[in-house]
């Protein structure tokens, strides 16, 4: 099996391929014109930070999940040493296995609810509701209620671990395609497995259910298919994200061994659709694997050969104070230091262009509730981008 995409010595580690036919975008090496004032502002350290978020609405609150098991709260530009949540004792952390992911509901502010991903001590995956206490700075840990449960027994990678309420307000969940290499199992074409696919659910619970599938789903009354699937053909979709102005949606897929690879969907036309992995890895035939359907070609491809090898997505910019970034694409790799911006079209992004400032170790992007962008360093550093 190949060697995991983040490096000897971090502690989370991603995995690397996915696919079609055609040419990588090519990034170029001039700054973005009127970036030279943009600048990483340093926030503070925590331990293995892998993800950054706010409530809707909340100006003050940034929240920033911790591998090993702690969601840490940085309160009106300060770290608070006590824990938001804490459920070290429950989640088995190391490799890519961890605390990976926390998302807040637009009614968050009264409900209170809120949900996290993460492996567990067997290593598999549990999606768990739970509710802020009187303290709205504490979580209730007796509070938690099991959402989603999906077995990851067999490999500890591609576990993906992104959650995020879509502009539809259902909950959005980015599984990868179990492990191993190569998808030996073929989980991402398959439509009876949730591995290697965004899920789509409301996740209050319903009647006697954890969790209820929309109607509108585009596989729910389709037999033989778990109707959960929004998207498939995904081989470890570790970070994705929704444009907050347009609703339009960006995957950030890693790959295998040659090529990283972003894909795009306007709002909404990501129903359905198959992203390829693991008949192609970027534009290439990865295997002889019959596609389940048509296969979405990815809008950017980044090469090995650059240096990539885990991508790391981000977020179209809607922070008006960043200038010329606003609108744009921003991501990383967690090989390659390097942070890029592109315009993201539908099929094919464009203008590609590297901002002056490197990051070692990138392990997320984040953003807060007024759409200022955050970048996680697996050293520890958490840094806000600012001009």
């Amino acid at each position: 099996m190949r060697r995991s995409a983040f490096l000897a010595g971090l502690t989370l580690l991603l995995a690397l391929p996915a696919a079609c036919g055609g040419k990588s975008e090519q990034v170029s090496g001039q700054p973005l014109a009127g970036a030279a004032k943009l600048h990483l502002v340093r926030i503070a350290s925590f331990s293995s930070p892998v993800y950054v978020t706010s409530p809707p609405g909340d100006a003050s609150r940034v929240f920033v999940v911790e591998q090993a098991g702690r969601i840490m709260l940085v309160k009106n530009g300060r770290k608070l040493n006590t824990p938001f949540l804490d459920i070290r004792g429950d989640v088995q952390a190391g490799g890519e296995r961890g605390l990976l992911s926390v998302a807040f509901p637009p009614d968050y502010s009264h409900s209170g609810r809120f949900y996290v991903y993460y492996t567990d001590k067997s290593g598999n995956i549990r999606l768990r509701e739970f509710k802020r206490s009187s303290n709205p700075d504490r979580a209730d840990l007796g509070s938690r209620r099991q959402v989603l449960f999906q077995d990851h027994s067999q490999f500890p990678n591609h576990n993906g671990g992104q959650l995020e309420f879509g502009p539809d307000g259902y909950l959005y969940v980015g599984l990868g395609d179990g492990g191993s290499a190569g998808d030996p199992s073929n989980h991402a074409q398959s439509l009876n497995t949730l591995l290697g696919k965004i899920l789509r659910i409301d996740p209050r619970a319903s009647g006697g259910r954890a969790y209820t599938i929309p109607a509108s789903n585009p596989f729910a009354r389709r037999r033989g298919a778990r109707g959960e699937i929004y998207a498939y053909g995904l081989r470890n979709p570790w970070r994705f994200s929704f444009d907050r102005s347009t609703g339009d949606l960006a995957i950030a897929d890693v790959g295998q061994d040659k090529f990283e690879e972003i894909d795009f969907a306007r709002k909404g036309k990501a129903a359905g659709a198959n992203y390829g992995w693991k008949s192609y890895e970027g534009f290439q035939r990865y295997s002889s694997q019959p596609l389940n359907g048509h296969a979405v070609r990815p809008v950017l491809v980044r090469p090995h050969s650059q240096g990539f090898c885990a991508i790391i997505g981000g977020y179209v910019v809607r922070d008006r104070s960043l200038g010329s970034l606003y609108g744009r694409y921003v991501y990383g790799d967690n090989c390659n230091p390097g942070i890029y911006s592109v315009k993201l079209r539908s099929g094919r992004a464009s203008g590609g262009r590297t901002l002056r400032f490197r990051v070692q170790g990138l392990s997320s992007f984040g953003q807060d509730a007024r759409g200022r962008i955050y970048l996680a360093s697996l050293s520890g550093q958490l840094y806000r981008l600012a001009a």
